[in-house]
């Protein structure tokens, strides 16, 4: 299959697939399209016995900025509910093989709930992470509530998600959110090596591995991420979302109404 939004390369004499997100004049936003592409490359993998670990990045400069607001901003609630959007970060969390994210830049939004669902983050020195959905009139859609709280805890979650502020790679090293931090020209080579070395393992072991630890960290996940879902849709219908998401856009200071 030909994907346009993504790249992908399996890397010679080893078992891993290197999988970049490629929207680079909008520092990677996550569209419908290209998480349509990224879901297909993901079955196949989970079909092709040659790949045993998936190593995803961006570029130098964004792993992804977050969702694309011009294509959310006219959304109702309904068509958040079941376009199947959101879902497709569910799918990526089902994946039995290991994910490790190369992170470079901006990771935002909807690309720091992309990276949450990967199991092994490795961080450049300029990777600057945040959930700043609350800033355009919506919360985490993708499992960010429930995902960051799980790896940072209750109080620092609410911090980050309440004011929507971004923060440095050292301080999501500090937290508990990324495992490594490691110069900008060697982010990419340090996810390649780590996930050869996984690859190298036994394959079943591996993923029943995988699937034990997953079980562990989700104290019923996956029900509270739809809990997330459905407040996440209830806001696109608020003139709050609209006037976010427009300002956003028209790259102009929100003024909210509170309805």
């Amino acid at each position: 299959m030909s994907y346009q939004h993504i790249l992908i390369n399996q890397e010679p004499d080893t078992k891993i697939a290197v999988v970049a997100l490629n929207r680079p004049q909008a520092l990677n936003a996550l569209n419908f399209e290209l998480m349509t592409e990224l879901t297909a490359a993901f079955r196949a993998f989970a079909k092709d016995d040659s790949v045993s670990a998936v190593v995803l990045t961006g570029n130098d400069k964004a792993f992804a900025a977050g969702a694309d607001i011009k294509e959310m901003a006219t959304a109702t609630s309904a068509e958040m509910l079941t376009k199947g959007y959101l879902e497709m970060w569910d799918e990526l969390q089902a994946f039995k093989k290991p994910i490790v994210a190369a992170v470079s830049g901006y990771c935002l939004g909807g690309g720091a709930e992309l990276v949450m669902v990967c199991d092994i983050i490795i961080a450049s020195e300029t990777a600057k992470f945040g959930q700043p959905e609350i800033n355009i009139g919506v919360i985490p859609g993708a499992g960010g509530t429930q995902r960051l709280t799980r790896a940072v805890g209750k109080v620092k979650a609410m911090e980050l998600i309440l004011t929507g502020r971004q923060f440095t790679a050292e301080e999501a090293l500090s937290m508990g959110l990324i495992n490594k931090i490691v110069p900008v020209a060697s982010y990419l080579d340090e996810a390649k090596k780590l996930a050869t070395e996984i690859a190298s393992k036994p394959p079943i072991a591996v993923r029943l591995a995988k699937e034990a630890i997953l079980r562990a960290a989700s104290t019923n996940l996956h029900d509270d991420v739809e809990f997330e879902r459905r407040l996440f849709a209830l806001l696109f219908a608020t003139e709050d979302m609209r006037e976010g998401m427009n300002a956003f856009i028209e790259k102009r200071k929100p003024a909210w109404k509170g309805h």
